[in-house]
């Protein structure tokens, strides 16, 4: 799991990478859980919409801060 400090130092084109991968791990698990009827690791869900948020959110403040940048 990435912290923001670690997610802040990186591009957004690689911020937006580990978007999409972040993204791709979480629809595993729910389809994983779902084909299975049972959760084996429920916290990994969690945790993964977490990241996602982290990652929206330091990608959000960067684009903010590159717009306020060009005025």
């Amino acid at each position: 799991m990435l912290k923001a400090e670690e997610i802040r130092d990186k591009t957004i084109l690689e911020i937006k990478a580990l978007l999409v991968d972040a993204r791709k791990e979480l629809y595993a698990l729910v389809n994983a859980a779902q084909f299975t009827k049972k959760y084996e690791k429920p916290h990994l869900k969690r945790e993964k919409r977490k990241e996602i948020a982290r990652l929206l959110t330091v990608l959000r403040a960067k684009s903010v801060r590159e717009e306020r940048g060009n005025e």
